[in-house]
């Protein structure tokens, strides 16, 4: 555990290229070539996280300050999910998550139940959180390591699933996300989308970035509609006019950089993903084979970025009006792009839906970190972290998640039992979408090349 610990805290801009290089001269890729792509990928992800500071460095301030300026008072602080990775990682049982991880990934790979290959060791730190929380409320530790397991099986299943999605609107190839807080939202958005297919008039409703851009013109610029939810954040946080204007063009450049940053990351990952493509075909052929990565990748988008500034307000307005809500956003309002990430492709990119989608998802997930923040905060006193002056906390990330809902009101309500059930349900999901459905699905495609044949006869 003491080596294991030393490799996690050198950081994910150094560990995560020494796992793509590995990885890479598995699959066969040449030294010379591999290294590039690993220290290209480093820098990418220096260059995302440089960006998203400055996200966070602009953004937090200005929601302090709209806090203070409407007088909000909650008695739960949200502080964001450095300390809840903090708090997860810090309990005896969340330091086994990343052993744990990797050895079900392993595990799941070596019987076929999944294709994602995950290096992004780091954020395990989404399963340690629901296990601490479990271990919090149970006081039983082989309770909590279930929980991990289970908990795991399910990322890897949505990961699975979600490749398509990633792929067809992002365009990233043989690359999913097995993300604690970004991957349960995209299941959330997919009956939202079906509702809004249905609704009349709604549904006809064009509001990708590309379509605003050609209506509004100059107007509907990504980096220009950046600059314009700055001022709106600005005015609402009782700023001046030399601190609107600062802030707008603050987010009018995370606007630009982000998505240039995710570019390098990808130029780095692409030989890495067209080996893993070309290895698998060659030795499992039928078979795929997804790198699961941070979905830092997909945040860059400018439908996510556009999204995630308008649901600022939004969410802290939300935090007050809504009855019986006790947790102030704040630490974790600049994270609200990977709240969102994966249900933007659910939507196709549609900046509408993901607003409308995103308030009713946060509206939900506030009632749930409110829920949740007891045994946060008690999980939080167990590892020694240091609450300050607060004396309830929580998070909108992984507090404000459904996944965190389930995987602590199950061992509440009916203990092992249930979670066992749950976890014999997700190995059932991993069989079917990577035993079953491959093969009727190749199946169907044999009966449609026999049906094309008899018609050419």
């Amino acid at each position: 555990m003491g080596v294991l610990q030393w490799f996690v805290d050198l950081g994910a801009s150094v560990l995560l290229p020494i796992l793509i290089f590995i990885f890479a001269l598995v699959l066969g890729t040449k030294p010379g070539r591999a290294l590039r792509a690993a220290i290209i990928v480093g820098i990418g992800f220096i260059g995302i996280n440089l960006v998203i500071g400055l996200l966070v460095d602009s953004l937090g301030p200005a929601a302090q300050a709209m806090v203070d300026n409407f007088g909000f008072q909650l008695n739960t602080i949200d502080v964001g999910w450095p300390a809840a990775a903090a708090i997860s990682y810090g309990t005896s049982l969340g330091s086994l998550a990343i052993p744990l991880g990797v050895g079900v990934n392993i595990l799941l790979l070596t019987f076929g139940l999944t294709k994602t290959l995950n290096v992004d060791i780091w954020n395990f730190w989404h399963v340690a959180f629901t296990g601490s929380l479990v271990y919090a409320l149970t006081s039983d530790f082989w309770l909590g390591i279930l929980t991990i397991i289970v908990h795991l099986m399910l990322l890897y299943l949505m990961a699975d699933v979600l490749a398509k999605y990633i792929e067809r609107f992002y365009g990233f190839q043989n690359i999913t996300f097995p993300h604690g807080t970004s991957a349960p939202s995209a299941f959330v958005a997919i009956p939202m989308n079906w509702v809004f297919d249905r609704i009349p008039g709604f549904n006809k409703l064009e509001a990708d970035p590309e379509s605003i851009q050609k209506r509004l013109g100059i107007l509907g610029d990504s980096t220009i509609i950046g600059v314009l939810i700055g001022i709106l954040i600005g005015i609402l946080a009782g700023y001046n006019v030399q601190g609107i204007l600062q802030l707008a063009i603050q987010t009018g450049a995370v606007m630009v950089l982000l998505p240039r940053m995710v570019a390098l990351l990808m130029e780095g990952l692409i030989p890495v993903s067209e080996a893993a493509g070309e290895f698998v075909k060659k030795r499992f052929p039928g078979r795929d084979l997804y790198i699961g990565m941070d979905s830092a990748l997909a945040i860059g988008h400018p439908a996510v970025l556009s999204s995630a500034l308008l649901l600022i307000p939004i969410t802290i307005f939300l935090a007050v009006l809504l009855p019986g809500n006790s947790v102030l956003p704040f630490a974790d309002l600049a994270s609200i792009p990977f709240l969102i990430c994966l249900m933007v492709p659910i939507f196709r990119g549609n900046i509408v839906r993901t607003v409308i989608g995103g308030t009713i998802y946060i509206a939900v997930g506030l009632y749930i970190a409110t829920w949740v923040a007891p045994l946060f905060t008690q999980a939080a006193i167990a590892s020694n972290f240091d609450m300050g002056a607060n004396a309830s906390i929580s998070s909108l990330i992984d507090g404000a998640v459904w996944t965190t809902f389930i995987f602590v009101w199950i061992p509440k309500v009916i203990s092992w039992i249930g979670m066992i059930t749950l976890g014999v349900i997700i190995l059932l999901g991993l069989i079917y979408q990577n035993k079953i459905k491959p093969k009727r699905q190749e199946s169907k495609e044999e009966r449609e090349d026999e049906s094309l044949e008899g018609k050419e006869a």
